[in-house]
């Protein structure tokens, strides 16, 4: 079986890859920083697995990257590790052109390294393969989707990384002929996320008894994927994927903000009423919209289904419930993610820093 090295492997995506990938014999080298956002928690379970090799580090350690490439000799990089949430790229930018940008270019390069001096084979076959975000497309309309062919438009901090990043994959194939894959996905939800991101946040605040937060009128759209179909989606890539191509993976789920909150309330006013009898739906407060906020994103992955026979399997509400079922039984995880860094407050209120 594959030999992958995983980087950001304790975050939320990363996380549920590692638990699929050890599930199917992989061996795992997974690099995580363990910032806010990475959790060892996430990985609970699997600490006894002789296929899985945790290292606390960072991507843009040259050395430790060089090391960690010689002696397990992986098949493919996987790239999840990236600072991630919007509303943090407001308030501070620079760690996201640290991580996503500066930390990709150094894992390019020792990838590029370690794939010159392969043997014949095992280069042809060597992947690094490059998680990122429908974000770098910028936001749409009404109508119309995102393809691997719309032109890169990205309206914050974090997404303008993320484009950085993706150019330099593209650049390293282009350059020196690194054997590159890029997916682009839609917004993922499901057990291990940090709860900053609005449906963790909204079930924690939910169950505090606590107000609602929704930007503005909460018209924005999204494309919700499902993680798991993510991580699938990822494998198939990974197995089947042209070198130098980019994929788009999305959940074919478009919802509304609101929406997607008001699913929430009655979920939870079916499984844990309020002791008032009140419905969940009276704490949602409306507030102020976040500088910048995207309107609308949502992606046309045909290219994956036609090309490789990917779809996604899980529909929105299946999966919404089974993630409210994952963080009503796993209430301990998220006690001990929300520590002193975070405590369900609003980020991301400033145009400037």
């Amino acid at each position: 079986m594959p030999s992958l090295l995983v980087t950001g492997g304790a975050g939320f995506i990363g996380g549920n890859f590692v638990h699929a990938a050890i599930a199917d014999g992989w061996t795992i080298v997974n690099l995580d920083a363990l910032t806010y956002a990475g959790n060892l928690d996430t990985l609970a379970g699997l600490d006894a697995s002789q296929r899985l090799h945790f290292v606390h580090g960072d991507i843009g350690d040259s050395a430790l990257v060089t090391r960690l490439l010689a002696e397990h000799r992986p098949q493919a990089i996987i790239n999840f590790a990236a600072e991630s949430h919007v509303d943090r790229s407001i308030d501070g930018p620079a760690a996201f052109v640290q991580t996503n940008v500066v930390g990709t270019l150094n894992l390019l390069e020792r990838a590029r390294d370690y794939w010159r001096e392969l043997p014949e084979a095992q280069r042809a076959g060597f992947r690094f393969l490059h998680v990122s975000t429908d974000e770098v497309y910028g936001s749409l309309g009404d109508t119309g989707r995102f393809t691997e062919t719309t032109p890169y438009a990205p309206n914050s901090p974090y997404s303008a990384s993320k484009a950085a990043s993706d150019h330099l994959v593209r650049a390293f194939h282009h350059t020196y002929g690194l054997p590159v894959l890029t997916t682009n996905c839609s917004n993922n939800y499901g057990p291990y996320q940090f709860p900053e991101k609005l449906i963790p946040l909204i079930i924690a605040r939910a169950l505090a008894g606590e107000a609602l937060p929704v930007y503005g009128d909460g018209s924005n759209v999204r494309d919700w994927l499902y993680v798991q179909d993510h991580c699938n989606a990822i494998r198939t890539v990974l197995a089947g994927g042209r070198p130098g191509e980019v994929y788009n993976v999305g959940g074919d789920a478009e919802r509304r903000n609101i929406d997607v909150v008001r699913t929430i309330c009655a979920l939870l006013d079916e499984r844990r009423p309020r002791a008032d009898g009140q419905p969940r739906e009276s704490q949602i407060r409306f507030v102020a919209d976040r500088p910048g906020h995207d309107r609308r994103y949502a992606i046309d992955s045909s290219k994956l289904q036609n090309e490789l026979g990917w779809h996604p399997t899980v529909d929105f509400d299946t999966g919404i419930a089974l993630t409210l079922d994952w963080y009503l039984a796993n209430q301990d995880w998220v006690s001990r993610v929300l520590d002193g860094s975070y405590r369900m407050e609003r980020l991301g209120q400033h145009s400037s820093s």
